[in-house]
């Protein structure tokens, strides 16, 4: 692919099982750095700790993030019972410390209320926006900041494993700006036994597979060659969760310059978010209305 002074024009997006230990940030600028992309960007922050999926866009594919931030997200974790940090997970300083453990049966009665429309509160150090700046950044100037509730459709929360008194393990699945931390800070309280998150891994944002990422260290091993375009996806995978709707070539044409082009054989009811492809190729994502896409984001070509 062609290359300038400010990188490759290249597009696409690279599926990395995040190590812990560095920031989903640093990940993104090592990808970023060994395809030598204009532009880079992710489709959801994994904390420093965390392992698991990050989904990086390059080039137009960065244009996709908002449908992959907005899908369902699919993560493992363990809970350790008995203490309480200030960041709501091992990474943090204990807070509070209780001598009781909660039972299997105990578990599983609290858990319903965790499932379903739920109110969340963030963690104090979560990217969270109050008053322009970042909770975190408040957090660690010693500031004390409340938290508004946020909404949260949690689809499937269980218990999978109890291997000793002071851990569980579990599978969640949520939509978008959960935090698992705080569900495990909660779930504690809930408990009388207060809990933190200890391990963290992301299993699946949107239709992106954690199975289906390569290591971190692979991309770095394989950096400014070619055989590291085989771990590119095209950028339509990031609008799999959409329908696709084939565009007329004046349609086409119209789309790629914001302008409403017709569409055919459509599977999006009227005013369904979709896309339109041509010759196999995404031109643009928007409303499909009376025959016609509404572009609100073109690709170039």
């Amino acid at each position: 692919m062609a290359r300038g002074r400010k990188g490759r024009d290249i597009s696409g997006w690279v599926l990395v099982d995040k190590p812990a230990g560095p920031t989903s940030t640093a990940v993104v600028s090592t990808v970023r750095w060994a395809f030598e992309a204009r532009k880079a960007g992710h489709a959801g922050t994994l904390d420093p700790a965390a392992t698991g999926l990050l989904a990086v866009a390059l080039g137009e594919a960065t244009k996709t993030i908002p449908w992959v931030m907005d899908a369902t997200k699919a993560y493992r974790f363990t809970v350790r019972f008995g203490a309480e940090t200030d960041t709501d997970d091992a990474e943090g300083r204990v807070t509070q410390t209780s001598a009781a453990r909660p039972d299997r049966a105990a578990i599983e009665a609290a858990l319903a209320r965790f499932r379903g429309e739920i109110l969340q509160v963030p963690p104090r150090y979560s990217a969270v926006k109050v008053a322009g700046e970042r909770a975190y950044d408040l957090a660690r100037e010693g500031e004390e900041v409340a938290l508004a509730p946020r909404a949260l459709f949690v689809e499937r929360l269980v218990l999978t494993a109890r291997p000793d008194p002071d851990h569980a393990e579990f599978e969640m699945v949520c939509g978008k700006g959960g935090y698992v931390r705080a569900i495990a800070r909660d779930l504690g309280r809930a408990l009388g036994c207060l809990g933190h998150v200890e391990t963290l891994r992301r299993l699946r944002a949107g239709p992106f597979d954690v199975d289906r990422a390569v290591a971190l260290d692979t991309i770095e091993r394989h950096a400014r060659t070619p055989a590291l375009d085989a771990f590119l996806l095209p950028l339509e995978a990031g609008l799999a969760g959409l329908p696709e709707l084939p565009a007329t070539a004046e349609g086409a044409a119209r789309l790629r310059h914001g302008n409403p082009g017709a569409v055919s054989a459509a599977t999006a009811g009227y005013g369904d978010t979709a896309w339109a492809s041509f010759q196999g190729r995404a031109v643009a994502v928007g409303r499909y209305l009376a025959g016609e896409l509404h572009p609100d984001r073109v690709f170039n070509a």
